[in-house]
């Protein structure tokens, strides 16, 4: 048996040798050709639920700050109070205006006495200028331009004394409309005025709230859903409200590549506070089918994103831009059509015009 072996070994390398040069030759006559996954692009309609923070504000806000120097002589309302339009707030107490009321009012009437005096003199001129002779005419004219210099002061001197009235009525302060007193800083006696200091009161109109929601760019050309929103707040979490989209700032923000859409919510008992933070869901949509294709086929460099698409069984390079982030898939623009096939799974290995073999994805 031994004899048998060493006999036929040489025969064994022979063949082997014999073989090797059939096999390389059989391996460098055919061009390997790479087959990849790939999908048939498709469009779709687009609708996303978005999860976006806002804040809550008073739907009228304003701080009230005396017109006049003077004391606070009486406060008739405080935090909290709930005050109608015209409805006295303070009162404040500064006599020096009093004063000039008085005064304004007491040189109105000497002004009229004189120019009724005037007038009466002049119609009395007038008519005795009718006969010939009786009164010169410098005389007449003389009589005529005192009635109308008096007439002018007595004008002047009613409107000081209506301006003297006008700063009077700012002793008094009222509710410039309904709301509620939030915040109050000063009390009775305290003097008022001064330049640069607190308001002394604090008026806000919680019974509608405006909901300014910071909206991404990507988001700024889709449409709302009924023009409609829901949000949460942290007070409420387990209540769920709903706003409608009244107005929109119509600029991007440069800083925070954001829209403000303002958003009314009815407040009516009062549940939800201004200066509150909202978490809003919204639920967007475009008007037009969109171009779909899977994250794995979207191809991120530093100089740009691509696809890469299978023409004739030839690789090429197509640009796209990145639109709304969806589940499962991305929206994508680029000179693309429907029912163009695209690599499943792109990558830069992946260069134009490698001739490949397409498997198509369940």
């Amino acid at each position: 048996m031994r004899a048998i072996l060493i006999m036929l070994f040489p025969l064994l390398i022979f063949a082997s040798c014999n073989d090797q040069p059939q096999q390389q030759t059989s391996a460098k006559g055919i061009d390997k050709v790479d087959t990849v996954k790939a999908f048939v692009l498709q469009s779709g309609k687009i609708e996303k639920q978005a999860m976006l923070p806002g804040e809550l504000l008073p739907y009228e806000q304003v701080e009230i700050h005396p017109k006049v120097i003077g004391y606070i002589k009486e406060m008739k309302c405080d935090i909290g109070s709930v005050v109608k339009r015209g409805q006295v707030l303070t009162i404040i107490d500064a006599p020096e205006i009093g004063s000039r009321l008085e005064e304004a009012a007491g040189k109105m009437q000497a002004a009229k006495a004189k120019y009724e005096a005037s007038k009466d003199t002049y119609n009395r001129v007038l008519e005795a200028s009718k006969s010939d002779g009786v009164i010169a005419p410098n005389e007449l004219e003389r009589a005529k331009n005192q009635m109308l210099a008096d007439s002018a002061d007595y004008a002047a001197s009613t409107y000081s004394s209506k301006s003297s009235k006008q700063i009077g009525n700012y002793l008094v302060i009222v509710a410039p409309f309904n709301g509620v007193i939030t915040e109050r800083n000063v009390n009775e006696g305290a003097y008022v005025g001064a330049a640069n200091e607190k308001p002394i009161l604090k008026i806000e109109d919680n019974s509608r709230l405006r909901l300014r929601v910071p909206i991404p760019e990507s988001l700024t050309g889709v449409q709302l859903k009924d023009n409609k929103i829901h949000f949460s707040t942290k007070a409420n979490p387990n209540q769920i409200f709903e706003g409608i989209l009244v107005r929109k700032s119509g600029s991007i923000d440069a800083a925070t590549r954001t829209e403000i859409w303002e958003f009314e919510f009815k407040n009516d008992k009062g549940v939800v506070k201004p200066g509150a933070f909202a978490d809003v869901k919204l639920d967007v949509n475009r008007n037009q089918p969109s171009l779909l294709v899977p994250f794995p086929a979207v191809v991120t460099t530093l100089e740009k994103k691509f696809v890469i698409r299978v023409n004739n069984g030839t690789t090429e390079w197509v640009d796209v831009s990145q639109g709304l982030n969806l589940t499962d898939k991305i929206e994508i623009f680029g000179k693309l059509n429907e029912g163009d096939t695209l690599v499943s799974k792109g990558n830069e290995e992946l260069k134009p015009g490698t001739k490949v073999a397409v498997k198509f994805s369940n």
